[in-house]
């Protein structure tokens, strides 16, 4: 019998070049603001045609921002042209909670008639740009996006990623895409209005870096906490760096930047961070969450991996030096906190994978939780932030 014509396979692996453009400045809208205008490609010698999103917030707080951003696309037409009026959006978790936002911005790209080769620049905390830059991945797929984060967090962490999102069916970034942002600016000035609460939240995502990927870095953040908390610049700037290139040296060189294989190595603590989020109806920050989840999951290291108690300890102190109160009353829902595991093996699929730290910079993957040592991690952390100030980890 002759063979059918259409039988065989083809598997061919390949890669697809990305070029990921981080740059740090002071003031990005004033005398840095060419590190802005060097990104932007011109077609077919025309200038860029850019879109400027911003946070509501931030521009109620510092209505200068919305005058030079006027005044960037009008001393450089050969290099820029603003496409429509600024446009401004809900700051905080409230705008990746409301799906007609969405919607919103995308009949904005639409009626702007913005293509692949236009720019959206989003300016805002790391929910706006999760939210902005999910509309720009899905649109076309795939609108060029610049971030200039304005949080300590985004600028730490969330806005150097390739992951954007919003939250659906009250699950954190249920629905979402991956999409490598065309540049990303950290920008000191951007850091000058957040309230101490924001400032602080930042630097949870650094300590869990540091504890992953470097020890050096851990040590100088305990060093520094107490400075960190006081807005010390020198000491926050440093940090945000570091842990800035911790990130991008895990996206760009960690070899699975979309997350295809069963770990998430970088969400160390955030089993738990995005469920307590949910649970405390988003009242708490995600940086304030992902505090108590590594407090969480370092106390189950000690119990449960052999994480030295001291070691445990001074985790758990410098969290608390920087200024974090390691608890929420969500905490006292021990068993609808445990749903979060759950929700974290359903949001990259196949079996349980938690990040997991036996020694700080060694980290290890587990898939499988003795529930009655995570129960006893989670009290140990509450009565350290309630009434222990002389906790050890057992």
């Amino acid at each position: 019998m002759d063979r059918p014509l259409n039988s065989g396979s083809l598997d061919v692996p390949f890669a697809v070049p990305f070029t990921h453009r981080l740059r740090f400045t002071n003031d990005v809208l004033g005398s840095d603001e060419k590190v802005l205008i060097d990104l932007l490609e011109s077609s077919d010698g025309q200038p860029a045609r850019v879109q400027f999103w911003m946070d509501r917030n931030l521009a109620n707080a510092n209505p200068e921002i919305e005058l030079k951003l006027k005044q960037l696309s009008g001393s450089h037409p050969d290099r820029i042209k603003r496409v429509g009026n600024i446009q401004f959006v809900p700051g905080g978790e409230e705008i990746k909670n409301d799906i007609q936002v969405l919607e919103k911005m995308l009949k904005v790209f639409n009626v702007s008639d913005l293509d692949r080769r236009s720019y959206i620049v989003v300016i805002g905390g790391g929910a706006v740009l999760d939210t902005v830059g999910f509309a720009a991945g899905i649109a076309h797929r795939g609108i060029r996006l610049i971030r200039l984060p304005t949080t300590t967090l985004a600028q730490a962490d969330s806005g150097l990623g390739v992951k954007n999102g919003v939250n659906l069916f009250r699950k954190k970034n249920w629905l979402g895409t991956f999409a490598v942002p065309w540049g990303v600016i950290n920008d000191a000035e951007m850091l000058g209005t957040l309230s101490n609460r924001d400032f602080i939240a930042g630097f949870s995502e650094a300590v869990k870096v540091s504890l992953l990927k470097d020890t050096r870095f851990f040590n100088s953040l305990c060093r520094s906490a107490a400075l960190i908390a006081e807005r010390q610049v020198e000491s926050s700037l440093d940090a945000i760096r570091q842990s800035a290139q911790l990130h991008l040296d895990h996206i760009t060189q960690g070899g699975d930047p979309f997350e295809m294989l069963e770990a998430r190595p970088l969400d160390f603590g955030h089993w738990s961070a995005h469920k307590l989020e949910s649970m405390s109806d988003f009242v708490l920050r995600h940086g304030e969450a992902v505090a108590i989840g590594v407090a969480i999951d370092t106390v189950y290291s000690s119990l449960a991996l052999g994480l030295p108690n001291s070691d445990a300890d001074r985790i758990l102190r410098c969290l608390s030096d920087l200024g974090f109160s390691l608890t929420d009353p969500a905490l006292h829902d021990v068993e609808l906190l445990f749903d979060g595991l759950e929700e974290f093996r359903q949001h990259l699929g196949g079996r349980l994978t938690l990040t997991m730290l036996p020694k700080i910079g060694e980290p290890v993957e587990v898939h499988q939780i003795n529930r009655e040592l995570m129960v006893e991690s989670i009290t140990k952390v509450r009565r350290f932030a309630e009434t222990d100030p002389t906790f050890q980890g057992s």
